[in-house]
């Protein structure tokens, strides 16, 4: 039985944790809005209903609730709850963590539930060392992990998990939290009777960036900063000030230097400008070189817009050079000036599926010879092998066009669609080859 200096010493370790800590979700249902893999009848809730996993992988950003969740899991198995940080812990100590678990499930039956939190810094040999022990059921293995498990977590560990991606935590699900954690007399801030506006609760809902933690911590440096001034309200003004410029999540060599470039793509591609622009100003303001922005904008110029707007290759080309001698953060608008232009411009990817088709068929099909007639015959004796004989120049005739054979079978790459110049290109081709 607990002594009263024990209850005291852990109501005083509690009152000194933040307030996120604090404000943790203790069960399942407190959780189950945040994240669509947790709804029922899901594939997570039937694995939990039957106690049958090895091994999950836990991915996503910061502040939503992957540590809260293998706590809730470890209530909810009633499994003895280890937790590690993979930054911190070396393999010595990792073996000796299992050799606990062993030991632990020897003497009482009951299994460990192993949490390793950024499980991304573990190297190959630590990951392996897990292997054994998951396989034969000793421990229940959870990682969490920022990072995209699939680039950097050993092909083993994977196979042998299940992966679960965690999404930024909506503002509809951070504002309840928000002031829940304000009513709350136990665990929250109802104690120090301060009035915090609704445009407050909003502007921590919307800057935290899906992050709960960061936006509970906020409200928090708000509410006490606010009671030891004297004052009664946290406003918006106070709010601004109680919590850190928005500091954007973006991984330059992972997940998100690939999606935002992605998402601008295709948002390009969809005709959307808006969209496309917002996709580049978060590459931007998050420190990505403006060359790679300038570098995809030129390629779906082409593959995307071709020959339905020409225009747009050479205003790629221009913004693409005007950011070597400009130079960020003025590079910014002749790129923004592209990446408008090439989302609202006609599209064709005409020209892309050309080149793409007749690669294909050099790689693949038999390598076709080039007619003799097309054969160079500026050289002396290229004659006697007839090279070039038969040969019709184009300009020599009034239409600028002489209808003869370019390659040795008949073949079809480039298809012009009826977008934009391209109609005209299809027009004529149609028009020279008779159809």
């Amino acid at each position: 039985m607990a002594s009263l200096f024990d209850k005291q010493h852990e109501s005083n370790r509690r009152s000194n944790q933040p307030l996120a800590a604090r404000m943790r979700p203790r069960t399942l249902s407190e959780i189950v809005g945040q994240q669509q893999f947790l709804h029922e009848g899901s594939l997570f809730r039937r694995l939990l209903s039957a106690k049958r996993f090895q091994s999950l992988i836990f991915y996503g950003p910061p502040g939503t609730g992957k540590t809260t969740l293998a706590e809730v899991i470890s209530y909810e198995t009633w499994a003895r709850f280890r937790k590690l940080n993979a930054a911190s812990v070396g393999v010595k100590e990792l073996r000796e963590e299992l050799q606990a678990a062993r030991q632990h499930i020897e003497t009482t039956g009951e299994r460990t539930l192993l949490f390793v939190d950024e499980l991304h810094h573990f190297n190959k040999t630590q990951q392996d060392i897990l292997l054994p022990d998951t396989e034969q059921g000793l421990i229940t293995l959870i990682g969490a992990t920022t990072s995209n498990p699939f680039f950097s977590l050993v092909g083993a560990l994977i196979s042998r998990s299940q992966i679960f991606e965690f999404q930024p935590i909506s503002k509809s699900d951070l504002i309840p939290l928000l002031e829940r954690a304000l009513k709350d007399s136990e665990r929250g801030l109802a104690k120090y009777s301060i009035d915090v506006t609704h445009d407050a609760i909003d502007f921590f809902a919307e800057v935290s960036d899906g992050d709960a933690r960061r936006a509970l911590n906020a409200l928090e440096v708000a509410v006490i900063s606010t009671k030891e001034l004297g004052q009664t309200t946290v406003d918006l003004a106070i709010a601004e000030e109680s919590i850190q410029k928005k500091a954007i999540r973006y991984d330059r060599s992972g997940d998100d230097h690939y999606d935002a470039a992605s998402a601008m793509i295709k948002s390009i591609r969809g005709s959307d400008p808006d969209a496309a622009i917002y996709w580049m100003a978060r590459m931007l303001e998050a420190g990505e070189d403006p060359r790679f922005v300038a570098r995809r904008v030129l390629i779906s110029a082409s593959e995307d817009i071709g020959n339905a707007t020409p225009q747009a290759l050479p205003i790629a080309m221009a913004a693409a050079q005007a950011v070597e001698f400009l130079g960020m953060p003025e590079c910014q608008i002749p790129l923004a000036q592209a990446v408008t232009f090439l989302a609202s411009a006609e599209k064709s990817n005409a020209a892309y599926k050309a080149i793409a088709a007749a690669s294909a068929d050099v790689k693949t099909g038999s390598v076709q010879p080039v007619p003799s007639h097309l054969r160079d015959a500026h050289y002396a004796g290229a004659k006697k092998l007839g090279h070039g004989e038969g040969y019709q120049y184009p300009h020599d005739h009034e239409s600028g066009y002489v209808a003869q054979q370019y390659l040795a079978v008949e073949k079809r790459y480039y298809e012009p669609t009826n977008h934009g110049y391209e109609a005209k290109i299809a027009e004529r081709l149609k028009r020279l080859r008779g159809e």
